[in-house]
């Protein structure tokens, strides 16, 4: 005997169990948005245009299909948008105090706050999972794809749309809860699920991220040239890092949280719910010296499971060969530093040779 089909979902009540269901598996907050990004598609053009994506090569070639979630995956009508908060649980309260404190420091290796833990893209992902099992525990099976910064997706106008922040200036989504300490991760449902209403934008006349952003890659309100961010330069740039930008990166050896640290909305930044987000490795308070004497072996190993690991060895060599080479502008010439470089001059890569070989340079002038 067929069995009948699942009755038609309530979907106002569908919603808010969904927002629950989120909570529970440690989302800090969980809303829903249409995923008609047309009045974006101009913008997006003209940015990538003006090749402020360097060589994120992706942009490009998806084209305006970051616009398009429906054309992405076909009967998309709703996006369902979730917010986790990563700051470590043992992070102190002034969080930021202690971050500029590190940035001045010639010996210490700063890491973005982010990646000192566990890789984000699987922890939100198995959770996002997880929530469209609920979904369709409760109503059946249903269209639905997960996403976490893994895809041609603009997440974060998704974001916007649903309410859980605003764009600030630096592009970085806000929020008045939380600040920006948090990663965004979605599910496209073919639900109409009813929408929840943006918040509007709270920066006011402030524009300390501008003014502070070390290399001016930020060009003016929600204008990023990705080419001068040292997130880009770090993470992304395989190459060879530009000679006049490396001496504006100082430590900075993996990401950069200087336009976060800048904003005040960072006062009301939120601890991670879920342990993933402890910090691993001592990666908040490794010096320049420990992590550039890291072999091959010794670098895959700590840092399995972080997202750091992607860059590879030889690209973390070449950071921080720029991060010791900057040590100069307090201890040029220091005898450690110089002989740590030179245990790196023959290394097999060329792109690390170079970097270490500008590094001496500076020490030297």
């Amino acid at each position: 005997m067929p069995t009948s089909p699942n009755p038609a979902p309530d979907l106002p009540e569908l919603a808010r169990a969904i927002k629950a269901w989120g909570k529970e598996l440690g989302f800090a907050d969980v809303r829903v948005a249409d995923v008609d990004l047309g009045h974006l598609e101009a913008g997006l053009q003209a940015w990538l245009d003006a090749g402020y994506h360097g060589e994120m090569d992706y942009m490009a070639s998806h084209g305006m299909k970051r616009a398009r979630p429906a054309e992405l995956v076909p009967g998309t009508v709703r996006a369902i948008v979730a917010r986790m908060d990563y700051l470590p649980a043992a992070q102190d309260a002034d969080w930021r105090a202690r971050e500029r404190l590190r940035q001045q420091d010639p010996e210490a290796a700063v890491v973005s706050v982010y990646a000192r833990s566990r890789d984000y893209h699987k922890v939100l992902r198995n959770r996002l999972q997880s929530l469209a099992g609920r979904i369709q525990d409760a109503i059946g099976p249903f269209g639905f794809r997960v996403f976490t910064d893994s895809a041609p997706v603009m997440e974060l106008p998704l974001a916007e749309k649903a309410g859980l922040g605003w764009r600030g200036k630096h592009t970085l989504l806000l929020s008045r809860a939380a600040g920006s300490t948090f990663f965004i991760g979605e599910i496209l449902v073919d639900l109409p699920l009813p929408v929840d209403p943006p918040t509007g934008a709270h920066c006011g006349q402030c524009q300390s991220c501008i003014d502070l952003c070390p290399t001016g890659a930020i060009l003016g309100p929600g204008k990023l040239d990705a080419r001068r961010c040292i997130s880009y330069l770090t993470i992304e740039l395989k190459n060879s890092i530009p000679e006049e930008l490396r001496p504006l990166i100082g430590n900075r050896i993996y990401g950069c949280d200087d336009c976060q640290v800048a904003c005040p909305w960072n006062k009301f930044a939120q601890r991670a719910a879920v342990p993933d987000f402890d910090e691993r490795n001592g990666l908040g308070g490794g010096d320049l010296l420990e992590l550039f004497a890291w072999d091959e072996e010794e670098f895959n190993r700590r840092m399995e499971g972080s997202p750091i690991r992607r860059i590879g060895h030889e690209r973390w060599l070449r950071n921080l060969a720029v991060g010791l080479g900057n040590a100069a502008e307090k201890k040029r010439g220091d005898a450690v530093i110089v002989a740590a470089l030179q245990s790196r001059l023959d290394h097999p890569s060329e792109l690390v040779r170079e970097h270490v070989a500008w590094a001496l340079a500076r020490h030297a002038a």
